[in-house]
């Protein structure tokens, strides 16, 4: 089961100090979770430049030149922030019954563990 999903805000918690143009301490919001690379895009955290082939759009205007994306970040690199103290903190899971319709189901929960000292 995953630990971050997308829409959850994630702080960066390894790479280069903000005073050396990196990115650690940023936190933002996961746009997009790819699993099989392990790999999360988080909004306004890690920008490349894309150089982008200039075309034509339906309307006749002209597209292409130098774009800024965000790139994705190993998902090791991040850590979800607990919602109450605003600190990056572990996930954990825990089993709850919930019954439907007379049908009773294990379902996991994610929680944020308690967060102490910043990770």
């Amino acid at each position: 089961m995953a630990n971050i999903k997308k829409g959850d805000v994630v702080q960066v918690i390894t790479g280069k100090s903000q005073a050396r143009g990196g990115d650690r301490g940023k936190q933002g919001r996961v746009i997009e979770v790819q699993v099989e690379k392990n790999r999360v895009i988080v909004e306004g955290i890690n920008f490349v430049k894309k150089h982008v082939r200039v075309g034509q759009t339906q309307r006749g205007t002209k597209t292409g030149g130098i774009e800024t994306v965000e790139a994705p970040i190993h998902v090791s690199n991040v850590a979800l922030i607990d919602p109450e103290t605003k600190k990056p903190t572990r996930v954990g899971f825990r089993v709850e019954q919930v019954t439907k319709d007379g049908v009773t189901k294990n379902v996991r929960i994610r929680y944020a563990k308690k967060s102490g000292k910043d990770l």
